[in-house]
C-alpha cells in the first residue's frame, strides 16, 4: 500500500510523469489513488454503475480566445458530469485523458484548477486518467456514478407532461456574439463559460416521480428529438411556454446548445411541485409540452407550427 498522500503510488521520472505530478499538486485531496494501471471503485450496495465519456476539443468545442484555461477545464468537466445528471446518478469518480500541446504547457496548472474545482463542486474524486502530447488541446473526461434506479431517455410514454429546468438561450446567444467578434451579454457569457450540471436537481426530480430524462447539450429541440426517438413517442412543445434567457426569443432558445439543463417527463396525474423545486434550487422548472403517440417533435405557437431547428451534430 502506498504511503504517499491520498493513496497515490510513486511515479517514475520523465516529462509525462512530471505533468501528472503537476496536476496532483494542484488537485491535492481532490484526487485519490493515482498511479496504478486502473482505478478500483466501490459502488454502494443495491445501486448500479453509471458511466459516461465526454470530449472537449480545441477548435471544436471552444476557442482559446473565448475562455480562460481554468474555464476550459471546468466547462469540460461540467459537460461530462451533466451526463450523470441526465441519469440522476451520484458522481463517484472522474478520469481525465489530457491531450496537451507544447503551446499549452504553461497553462497546465490553470487547466487542472478548472477540472479540480468542478470535481470538488460535484463531490467527485479524480481517480485516474492519462496525459499525452497532442497537436490541439483536448480534455476527454470519463465520469462514473451510481444510482439505484437510473433515469433513461427511453421511458417517456404518451400521457406524460414535459418539463425543463432553467432558462434557455444564454449559451447560444454568447456563442453567436463571439462568432461575430462582438462582446456577449455578461449573463449569457456566464452561462456559456460556467455551466453547472443539474446533479442535485436530477436526483430531486427522480425521487419525486420523473419518468424519462435527457440533458440539454445539443439544443432543446434536438435533445427532445433524441428522447422521442428513444422512447418511440412524439413530443409536442409549446413555444410560448419555453423559459428564455433575457433578450432571447423562444426559437433561438430551443436551438441553443451546451445548456446542461434537464428535459424530464412526469405522469400527468403526478406533476412535480414546481414551487418546492424552485425554492430548493433557485432554478425554474417549467412545463413546456406533452408526450403523445407518434414520432418526432412538434413545435406549436399561436397561428400554427414551426419546423424544429437543426441541433448540434458532432460529425457535421
Amino acid at each position: 500500500m502506498s504511503d504517499l498522500p491520498f493513496g497515490h503510488l510513486a511515479l517514475a521520472e520523465g516529462e509525462e510523469f512530471d505533468a501528472i505530478r503537476a496536476l496532483l499538486a494542484v488537485w491535492g485531496a481532490r484526487a485519490t489513488g493515482i498511479g496504478d494501471d486502473a482505478a478500483v471503485m466501490d459502488v454502494p450496495a443495491h445501486e448500479r454503475l453509471v458511466v459516461s465519456t465526454d470530449a472537449s476539443l480545441e477548435g471544436v468545442h471552444f476557442r482559446r480566445e473565448w475562455l480562460s484555461p481554468r474555464q476550459i477545464g471546468a466547462r469540460a468537466t461540467a459537460a461530462a458530469l451533466s451526463d450523470l445528471a441526465a441519469m440522476a446518478a451520484t458522481p463517484i469518480g472522474l478520469l481525465l485523458a489530457l491531450g496537451l500541446p507544447d503551446s499549452w504547457r504553461a497553462e497546465l496548472a490553470e487547466l487542472a484548477h478548472g477540472v479540480g474545482e468542478m470535481a470538488a463542486w460535484a463531490c467527485c474524486p479524480i481517480v485516474g486518467g492519462n496525459v499525452t502530447r497532442a497537436s490541439e488541446l483536448s480534455l476527454t473526461i470519463t465520469v462514473l456514478g451510481s444510482a439505484a434506479q437510473p433515469l433513461s431517455r427511453d421511458a417517456a410514454r404518451a400521457g406524460q407532461a414535459l418539463y425543463v429546468t432553467g432558462r434557455l438561450g444564454g449559451p447560444g446567444a454568447a456563442l453567436a456574439a463571439m462568432l461575430r467578434h462582438a462582446v456577449p451579454d455578461a449573463a449569457h457569457l456566464a452561462r456559456f463559460a460556467q455551466p453547472r450540471p443539474r446533479l442535485d436537481e436530477a436526483r430531486w426530480l427522480a425521487a419525486r416521480g420523473a419518468r424519462a430524462a435527457i440533458d440539454v447539450s445539443d439544443g432543446l429541440a434536438a435533445d427532445a428529438a433524441h428522447l422521442a426517438s428513444a422512447s418511440g413517442v412524439a413530443l409536442e412543445v409549446e413555444l410560448a411556454w419555453i423559459p428564455c434567457a433575457s433578450g432571447v426569443d423562444a426559437e433561438r432558445a430551443i436551438a441553443s446548445g451546451e445548456e446542461y439543463e434537464l428535459l424530464v417527463t412526469f405522469d400527468e396525474g403526478s406533476p412535480p411541485d414546481v414551487g418546492a423545486f424552485e425554492a430548493e434550487f433557485s432554478v425554474p422548472l417549467t412545463r413546456i409540452g406533452r408526450v403523445v403517440r407518434g414520432a418526432g417533435v412538434t413545435l406549436a405557437r399561436a397561428g400554427g407550427r414551426v419546423d424544429p431547428p437543426r441541433g448540434h451534430d458532432h460529425l457535421s
